[in-house]
């Protein structure tokens, strides 16, 4: 039996995954935290996990270990509607299969899964990021060295603490 683990405290994208993946066959378990997520994993031995990055005020970057620590066969795909070159190395370097950006569908997701089971892909066209780009992925660099506490971040960057939470507001460019 496929069985998939769903973690995002949006609920309303979890009951949307829930039935989808439901339809398709899988056994899903759907958890708002990363305490019940972990819980969930303890009971359950889950073949798949989707894990968002920034669950409530907690890192799905955390869940990842935990998860891969209950099940290291366990397959994992990180979500984020914020996506940055340094958090999806530090997912991928934690044990997840891939890394995608929200919104995203129940099918972009399982192709996600497949294309990892072939480790096939096709090559990826190299382009320089714009300076705001870099400028976002430096400071999430930073935000997650300081485990999301903005004050110290902004310390770190030597901005004002309200400056810095502009920035984050605004979404970066793609490239």
């Amino acid at each position: 039996m496929n069985t998939m683990l769903v973690v995002d405290d949006d609920e309303v994208f979890c009951q949307v995954m829930q039935r989808a993946l439901t339809r398709r066959g899988f056994q899903v378990e759907v958890c708002f935290n990363v305490s019940s997520a972990e819980h969930a994993a303890q009971q359950t031995h889950f073949n798949k996990a989707l894990v968002d990055l920034k669950i409530a005020q907690e890192s799905g970057l955390a869940l990842i270990r935990s998860l891969k620590t209950i099940n290291p066969d366990i397959q994992i795909i990180m979500l984020t509607g914020y996506s940055s070159v340094s958090t999806a190395v530090e997912a991928i370097k934690l044990g997840a299969l891939n890394y995608f950006c929200k919104p995203i569908d129940v099918d972009e997701v399982l192709k996600g899964f497949s294309e990892a089971d072939l480790m096939e892909e096709e090559p990826t066209p190299i382009s320089t990021p714009s300076l705001d780009r870099i400028e976002w992925e430096h400071i999430q660099k930073i935000l997650q060295d300081h485990q999301g506490n903005i004050s110290a971040a902004a310390r770190t960057l030597g901005m004002h603490r309200r400056t810095l939470q502009r920035k984050l507001q605004k979404k970066p460019a793609s490239h």
